[in-house]
């Protein structure tokens, strides 16, 4: 039986490259939205983070994502990915 590939993703948090599935899929529609990409078959532009908040502070004072999305991330939506981790990973 043939040994399938598993696609590797480089976080915009910590810049390590990790399986595709560990990370969280960030996505910018081609509307213009930016949002969290639970299933990772969203179109438009990704970029992919870990589901750590570390990785995400990073990211924002760094601004990858931005950088990364080619398009500017509302304090909303960063909000929301806070949320969003900090409920996935059980911290606070």
């Amino acid at each position: 039986m043939k040994i399938r590939k598993v696609p590797k993703r480089i976080c915009v948090g910590c810049q390590e490259a990790k399986g595709k599935k560990e990370l969280v899929r960030i996505v910018r529609t081609p509307e213009g939205k930016v949002e969290v990409d639970r299933t990772g078959k969203k179109s438009g532009r990704g970029t992919y983070i870990c589901p750590d908040r570390n990785c995400l502070e990073a990211a924002v004072k760094g601004r990858r994502m931005e950088r990364s999305l080619k398009h500017p991330v509302s304090p909303a939506v960063v909000a929301e990915l806070r949320e969003q981790l900090s409920v996935g990973d059980g911290n606070e």
